[in-house]
């Protein structure tokens, strides 16, 4: 019975780097900065389940929102969304969602949700600016989120200037490292 359960353990554990794996082929095949060549200076962390948290999702009634700094100096405002808590690593864990005002007026991306984030490994194996995740409202279940860092992605700035990426504001920021998603991009890797 045991050969069975870590059999079965193992095949969902490949069937997870599969996906993950075909989910960063796509995000390099299809990424709007980074053209040909250049392509094969992308990074990405081992895949790990470990970096695939459950998080409990306690909604923020924010009506006034704040602005959040951008790389370019400028501001852009935000609304908090709410919070997720989890656990990495054995350690508890809080990053706050926000929700841009500017992509609300926009029908498609009016239920997006975004979680700018610092860690760790921040300016030194990841991009010294932090990263990003996204996903929608929808995928709030019951209170409940699967938060997928395997998933984490570099700013547009950490590839080319020009670009007003948000700065993760100092809540989001992790003492635990995230060994999980996108590394710095460059040749030296």
């Amino acid at each position: 019975m045991l050969f069975v359960s870590i059999t079965v353990t193992a095949q969902k554990q490949d069937f997870y780097t599969r996906e993950i794996k075909a989910y960063q082929k796509n995000y390099v095949a299809t990424h709007e900065v980074v053209q040909q060549k250049d392509k094969k200076h992308f990074h990405f962390f081992r895949v790990s389940d470990e970096y695939n948290v459950t998080c409990s999702f306690d909604r923020i009634m924010d009506t006034v929102g704040f602005t959040m700094t951008t790389s370019a100096k400028t501001l852009k405002h935000y609304y908090t969304y709410g919070q997720l808590h989890f656990i990495i690593s054995g350690q508890a864990c809080i990053l706050y969602v926000y929700q841009s005002k500017d992509l609300m007026e926009n029908e498609k991306y009016r239920d997006y949700l975004f979680v700018p984030f610092t860690d760790a490994t921040t300016g030194d194996e990841t991009y010294g600016s932090g990263r990003y995740l996204e996903f929608y409202i929808k995928d709030i279940v019951n209170n409940t989120l699967q938060l997928d860092f395997n998933k984490a992605y570099n700013p547009y700035c950490a590839y080319a200037t020009g670009y007003k990426c948000p700065v993760p504001p100092k809540e989001n920021r992790l003492t635990v490292a995230v060994r999980a998603g996108e590394k710095n991009f460059g040749k030296t890797h």
